[in-house]
């Protein structure tokens, strides 16, 4: 048996730059990860507190998949989601969980090339301490 503790990833991602079935082959690992994956209009509609959420919820770790820089289809979506993920990146730092645990990757010309960029993120989540945000949460 695997000693290895389940981790648990959210892959926000943008409608207009990857669908749910290309995100199908990486998402559907085995190696102990969890993966969720939400599909957003665009990725700009993501909010600090819908980020914290996943944390609160027993992520280790979210990811936001972006359109190019310039290429948005409203306007500066990818800009919003990278300054909200910078945001929660600073949050959990402040409040114990250490950095690392939020990356926005923006779509490349190469599909493969941005799965690639999906499973490094993964692979580092693997290696950092579980979560405790939600076991430090009060429970009924």
């Amino acid at each position: 048996m695997n000693n290895r503790v389940m981790k648990k990833i959210y892959v926000f991602c943008c409608s207009n730059s990857l669908d749910k079935e290309q995100l199908s082959g990486v998402c559907s690992r085995a190696d102990g990860i969890t993966v969720k994956t939400i599909s957003l209009p665009c990725s700009g509609k993501v909010d600090v507190p819908y980020l914290m959420k996943a944390f609160e919820t027993g992520a280790d770790g979210a990811v936001i998949v972006t359109c190019k820089k310039n290429e948005c289809q409203n306007n500066e979506g990818n800009l919003r989601a990278q300054k909200r993920a910078e945001a929660v990146e600073s949050l959990l730092e402040e409040i114990g969980m250490g950095a690392g645990r939020m990356a926005v990757i923006e779509l490349k010309d190469d599909t493969k090339q941005t799965l690639g960029e999906i499973n490094n993120f993964f692979n580092k989540i693997i290696n950092l301490p579980k979560s405790n945000l939600c076991s430090n949460s009060v429970k009924e």
